[in-house]
Order: C-alpha cells, then sequence, then structure tokens
C-alpha cells in the first residue's frame, strides 16, 4: 500500500524529494526547486510524495485551477520505474480527481519529428490513454519541445485553454520576490 504525504513549503526541503525532482525533468521543463517550493505558498499546489515504507517511490504536482486541474508534474523514481508503481500513483490521483475539474497534462509529443527520445514519448502517451485519459488534438511548442495536451474529460480544450493556465503560473512567477521579470 502506498502511503501518502502531502508536501508544503516546509517539508518540500528534502533532499530525496529535490534529487528526484531535479533528475526526472529535462532542464528546460524544470521550474528551479527553490522557486517551486516558494510558489506552494502562494498557488494551490497539490505536491504529494509517495512511499512504499521509508522508500521514496515518486511524486506529483498538481496545479488547482478554477476550470481544470493541470498534471502539472509526475516522477517514479528511477530505480522503480516499470515496475507497476506509475500505474499505482496514476490510479490514485485520477481517483482524487475524478468528480472535479477536467485534469489536463502536457506531454512531451510523440509526434514531434526530431524528438531526441521518440520511444519514450510513444510509451508515455500511450500509458495514460491505457488509463483513461485522451488526447484533446490541442499541441503547444516551449523551447523546442511540442507537447501533446491530454484531458481526463470529452469536453473540448483549445490552445486558448492552455495558455490560460500558463498565464496563471506566468503571472505568480512574475510576482515571485526577487524574479526577473524578463524572463
Amino acid at each position: 500500500m502506498l502511503r501518502l504525504v502531502d508536501i508544503n513549503s516546509e517539508n518540500a526541503r528534502d533532499e530525496e524529494l529535490r534529487r528526484l525532482y531535479e533528475t526526472a525533468f529535462p532542464v528546460g521543463e524544470q521550474i528551479p526547486y527553490d522557486d517551486l517550493i516558494h510558489l506552494l505558498d502562494i498557488m494551490d499546489i497539490d505536491y504529494t510524495a509517495y512511499y512504499e515504507g521509508e522508500m521514496l517511490v515518486g511524486l506529483t504536482m498538481v496545479l488547482l485551477l478554477p476550470r481544470y486541474n493541470w498534471f502539472w508534474y509526475f516522477a517514479v523514481s528511477e530505480g522503480l520505474r516499470g515496475k507497476g508503481y506509475g500505474q499505482r500513483i496514476l490510479s490514485t490521483i485520477l481517483d482524487k480527481y475524478r468528480d472535479m475539474r477536467p485534469f489536463i497534462l502536457d506531454i512531451e509529443s510523440p509526434l514531434q519529428a526530431d524528438a531526441p527520445n521518440p520511444e519514450q514519448r510513444k510509451r508515455r502517451h500511450a500509458f495514460y490513454l491505457r488509463n483513461g485519459l485522451r488526447d484533446t488534438g490541442t499541441c503547444r511548442s516551449y523551447n523546442g519541445i511540442t507537447f501533446t495536451i491530454l484531458s481526463s474529460s470529452d469536453e473540448p480544450f483549445t490552445l486558448q485553454d492552455y495558455d490560460d493556465i500558463v498565464a496563471v503560473l506566468r503571472a505568480a512567477w512574475d510576482n515571485m520576490p526577487g524574479n526577473n521579470k524578463q524572463q
């Protein structure tokens, strides 16, 4: 049985959590971890760590917004990938948000022709589709990476909807103390 731990700005400084976050996602897709910790105080982010006994298995972050729940980050510890933990965590989080606003997720597109990891992208896309998410047919490129947007809902989802989600994050980011607003 997975043990879930709610993470906030006080307990997020755990080095094991930081290491998982910083190694699971490409640098270009990360918010610096210290900035992320600050965002926990000013945004409605459901940051959860998953443990099997005392072993960190994974983490998720969901940004709770008025119209959507944006599944922002999801990682399973490297040595535990392919052992069913991702399936268990995803099922847990989808159950948690099932009766709420649509659950939105962006992933590296399996259709990006020049991607350095096409097989990994295809497997990840298939994983989410097998688990009940649907491809919205909407894509957005950022820093040379094309992202495909998935949803838990059959409701239409547009680029404007995605841009609205990102605008909320950008506004919080721009208003962080000491942040250079030219980013």
